[in-house]
């Protein structure tokens, strides 16, 4: 049949499947639907007994049997949403009856197509797949109750009740695609958003637990034979802490003033309820917002020296003008850089050496980043680690390149190019 091939555009059964229990066939009809639905019902009734107590004289039957007949197709459009292949059923049966039994309507027929092409639009894929089965009983009723018929006719009738319904059922696939589509890139959507947040977060507070660690353990170790030097540990531990309290409190009071993720795709409807931001959200504490820069470096630094890391930094003064965006991401290499470096200890790290330039590489520039410790370096065939995937998820971000690894003269290498466009 011409309209095979319609059937084949869908996505595999099992994501229709899903797709279909979530949307499609399963979802509630819109409010307007009911009523567009009961006014084609009663139109059709009203046409149909019209022509039914025309032809009264002519029915092999009383009009009572007639009209309940045309009650019964209008009926199934009013259903056709709800239950399709039940009202294309019933609609058929009824018409075979009405034809064999009765009198062959000129009108019926059009009720029963309307239902043959909501059958493939709104029925499920498996439901769908019997209209072309059960069409063709039907019209092999329809055309025996018919006195005089040239073979012609019920052959072009059947390929228009077959163009219809592959029309419904092709559109049908077609809204499935999309469905399964918009729910992919939803899906995407909210994964990219919560690796941005554990990134966020990891890079945010992995520094500073990280420093606050090494404070605490010197200060454990000379707590008995140097109290001074113990309580300036435990003072700058206590002020590492409210600084990560500060910032924890900036990135989450971010995140609870940003709007809900929009239902890609979905418009207005009863799964989809704006939810609007607080008015009334607390400002921003003042200092360093929770979307820092490489300006913010010697603070960082600072905190590293903090945990007994030297770290010298070299900045360009042209690196200081960036987007605001391939700012902050360069600001958090750095600083899960030297976050690696106090957590992992390696002996004689410091003094760290950061450096940050602008180099014109052919066709455009690039921001480089080089942070260079001075341990022992990488054992061999490390694995890396959540920070270095952290890393690398970001430099990916602006199609940048990364190396890490062992220096020259031995220590951690880390190296992060990210073109300027």
């Amino acid at each position: 049949m011409t309209a095979a091939p319609a059937a084949t555009s869908g996505p595999p059964r099992g994501r229709a499947a899903a797709v279909r229990r979530s949307s499609g066939a399963l979802r509630p009809a819109r409010p307007g639907a009911a009523v567009v639905d009961g006014a084609a019902a009663v139109a059709f009734l009203a046409a149909m007994a019209a022509e039914r107590l025309g032809a009264a004289t002519e029915l092999r039957v009383g009009p009572v049997p007639a009209l309940a007949l045309s009650l019964l197709l209008a009926g199934a459009l009013a259903v056709r949403r709800r239950a399709p292949l039940a009202a294309y059923l019933a609609g058929t049966a009824a018409l075979s009856a009405e034809a064999l039994f009765v009198l062959p309507s000129p009108v019926s027929p059009y009720a029963n197509l309307v239902g043959l092409y909501s059958l493939g639009l709104y029925a499920t894929r498996g439901r769908a797949l019997l209209g072309p089965v059960v069409v063709l009983p039907g019209m092999a009723a329809y055309f025996a109750g018919l006195a005089h018929t040239y073979p012609a006719l019920p052959a072009g009738v059947l390929f228009v009740w077959l163009l219809a319904w592959a029309v419904g059922f092709a559109t049908a696939r077609r809204q499935e695609e999309r469905e399964a589509a918009r729910l992919l890139l939803r899906r995407r959507v909210v994964g990219d958003e919560r690796a941005r947040i554990a990134r966020e977060l990891h890079d945010l507070v992995g520094h500073t637990l990280n420093v606050m660690l090494v404070q605490a353990g010197a200060a454990r170790r000379v707590l008995t034979r140097d109290p001074e030097q113990t309580r300036e540990l435990l003072t700058g531990l206590e002020h590492t802490g409210r600084e990560a309290l500060d910032e924890l409190d900036r990135v989450l009071g971010l995140l609870r003033r940003q709007a809900p993720l929009p239902d890609v795709g979905a418009g207005p409807g009863p799964g989809a309820v704006p939810v609007p931001a607080p008015v009334d959200a607390p400002a921003p504490a003042p200092g360093p917002g929770p979307r820092p820069g490489l300006a913010d470096l010697p603070r960082l630094t600072g905190r590293a020296g903090q945990a007994g890391l030297r770290v010298t930094v070299r900045l360009d003064p042209a690196a200081r003008d960036l987007p605001r965006t391939l700012d902050r991401s360069a600001y958090r290499i750095v600083q899960e850089a030297l976050t690696n470096t106090v957590k992992h200890g390696r002996t004689g790290a410091d003094p760290v050496d950061v450096t940050v330039t602008i180099a014109v590489r052919t066709p455009a520039r690039v921001l480089d980043l080089l942070v260079l410790d001075h341990g022992c370096g990488a054992p061999g065939g490390y694995t890396p680690g959540r920070g270095l995937l952290g890393i690398a998820e970001r430099v990916a971000m602006f199609g940048g390149s990364l190396e890490h690894g062992g220096g020259d003269g031995g220590g951690f290498r880390l190296r992060v190019t990210l073109p300027l466009g």
